[in-house]
């Protein structure tokens, strides 16, 4: 299964009509239509109707369309009889504390594509782990559905559950652990070490950032566009790594057909790590690099 490039997932409220006609603008690589936090009790229903044709709206103009449905079982069921369409990219399930909760979800969405004549499995499933318990079945949750494709652990709501301040320093460890049990799952390790409500600050929100790549992560949810920006740029190669990368494997797939399994480029070793790691900086810059052209 190859992973989807979501350097940087815009939260757009369903109720928010100036928001919903911007989003599209901002250059995310994707937009999340948000059913759950930014929208009240008494508009849920209303936000919920409103859905699929914003969905279709955003899909329509090649955008990936994920939408963050409720976490009440009795509400989640009604958004995603809702929102499980054909233009659906994928769903970003909240407060996921168990693997019994992502089964539950996976098998109500392959009911809904069946009903619909949707292929079986094309509604993918970002997870995120929000709480103490999630936290301790991070690495069952990562496994048990092959429709997930995301996995990330919540700054501010972890923060609440645990009784701790969500920063740098405390959600180095937990996170940490999340990139692994994503990794070994085969899953995108999405989100930063620090709060998503730092958007203000953009020094220190880039700083944050670029840390949270060196540690795995592959992308992040924005709030906004200021987010949008310094995700795309830090969590995607910049010109120099992408020339890097090609000087590393086009230099190290000459050295293999000579029989070396190690070689140096600009001074530095290179191997199967290294040169992996090269590779997987040019599929990323493939990747944005089709989308953009879009």
């Amino acid at each position: 299964m190859s992973l989807p490039v979501w350097r940087s997932q815009l939260f757009v409220p369903a109720t928010a009509e100036r928001f919903i006609a911007k989003g599209p603008e901002v250059g995310a690589d994707a937009l999340i239509l948000d059913l759950e936090d930014s929208v009240a009790a008494n508009a849920k229903a209303s936000a919920r109707e409103a859905a699929p044709d914003i969905v279709r709206g955003f899909a329509a103009r090649g955008i990936d369309t994920l939408v963050r449905v409720n976490r009440p079982w009795r509400l989640a069921v009604r958004d995603l009889e809702a929102v499980v369409i054909p233009e659906l990219t994928a769903l970003l399930c909240p407060m996921v504390d168990s693997a019994e909760h992502v089964v539950a979800l996976g098998e109500t969405v392959a009911e809904l594509e069946a009903e619909r004549g949707i292929p079986a499995g094309r509604i993918r499933l970002c997870l995120a782990v929000e709480t103490a318990k999630g936290y301790l079945n991070l690495r069952t949750i990562a496994h048990a559905d092959p429709r997930s494709v995301a996995l990330s652990l919540g700054s501010e709501d972890f923060g609440l559950s645990m009784g701790m301040t969500p920063d740098e320093e405390t959600l180095f460890g937990p996170k940490q652990q999340m990139v692994a049990c994503a990794n070994e799952a085969g899953l995108l390790p999405m989100g930063f070490v620090g709060s998503i409500a730092e958007f203000r600050d953009t020094d220190r929100f880039r700083r944050i950032v670029r840390r949270s790549k060196k540690m795995g992560l592959k992308g992040a949810t924005c709030i906004h566009p200021n987010q949008v920006r310094i995700c795309n740029e830090e969590f995607g190669p910049s010109e120099a790594e992408i020339e890097e990368a090609r000087r590393i494997v086009a230099t190290y797939d000459e050295a293999l057909d000579r029989g070396d399994g190690a070689i140096s480029v600009d001074g530095k070793m290179v191997d199967v790590p290294v040169a992996e790691r090269a590779k997987a900086v040019l599929r990323i810059a493939d990747a944005i690099a089709a989308r953009t052209a879009r």
